[in-house]
């Protein structure tokens, strides 16, 4: 168990140190091929079809750790989760659920002074604080930091307008960028230690899952092409992306998508921090 006195260290040591969870140049938007026809992945990874991102957004270099984490539950006076004896630091924070993952989003925005991107219920609001269902749908009038959406999520692991045919986030060789069953030890590694994808990022493929805020509908796809999706209107579950340290091989594909029920603490789940660039 890390001391209260240990974590508001790391509070103080920090408070300026948001920054360097981004990379250094927004990722751009642009259109991409969304999903994946081949045929070793589930249905509900296709068909294949164009998305349309029409702005600009940043994305976490790396997962959100405990350290970060552990700075809001200590602020917030929230219990902090489990690292199931694995250690704490900068590996990835986990048992987290996506309702915990968009608290810790509201609270980073107003710490750094943009508008909250979720209400009470989780719904999107833009920067004005309408929510979607009432005024707009269009996530880039979405200023404070969220979860990505599925596109997002999926055109950044895929390296954006520098995109590369690979299978995983950065590679055709999983070891190479991922932790997974087979080099993992079954726990979770600090972020980072593994190569990064074309524009940066780390762990898209492998150490933890990731919320993304999209509802899951196995058949959304189905849909065809779309501009700047933000997933169904409804559902029971929400998606994740990226495989984990104790997942197989396929679940690792920057196409592969996964469900999770909202409410669940997982140690195979975290999450990443996006935000709209203006």
């Amino acid at each position: 168990m890390v001391s209260v006195a240990v974590l508001w260290v790391v509070i103080a040591m920090s408070a300026c140190a948001w920054l360097p969870w981004f990379i250094p140049d927004h990722v751009e938007g642009g259109i991409f091929q969304m999903g994946d026809e081949v045929g070793d992945i589930w249905k509900w990874c296709r068909p294949a079809h164009t998305v349309n991102l029409t702005y600009n957004y940043w994305i976490g270099k790396y997962e959100v750790t405990f350290d970060e984490y552990d700075a809001y539950c200590v602020a917030m006076r929230k219990r902090l989760p489990s690292d199931e004896g694995w250690g704490r630091g900068t590996r990835p924070v986990i048992n987290v659920s996506w309702w915990d993952a968009i608290g810790y989003c509201n609270w980073l925005s107003v710490k750094e002074g943009y508008a909250p991107a979720y209400d009470q219920n989780g719904n999107l609001l833009d920067r004005n604080g309408i929510p979607c269902e009432r005024g707009t749908t269009d996530i880039s009038k979405v200023e404070g930091y969220r979860l990505p959406t599925e596109a997002e999520w999926e055109y950044a692991a895929r390296g954006g307008q520098k995109q590369k045919q690979y299978l995983y986030a950065g590679s055709n060789d999983l070891d190479k960028v991922g932790w997974c069953i087979c080099n993992s030890g079954s726990k979770t590694h600090s972020v980072g230690e593994k190569k990064a994808n074309s524009l940066g990022l780390y762990d898209m493929s492998g150490n933890v899952w990731e919320w993304c805020y999209d509802w899951w509908d196995e058949d959304y796809y189905s849909e065809g092409d779309q501009i700047n999706p933000i997933g169904p209107d409804s559902g029971v579950h929400r998606a994740i992306r990226g495989g984990c340290w104790g997942y197989l091989y396929f679940g690792f594909r920057v196409a592969f998508r996964l469900a999770s029920n909202p409410m669940s603490r997982s140690d195979e789940v975290g999450f990443r921090l996006v935000r709209t660039l203006f």
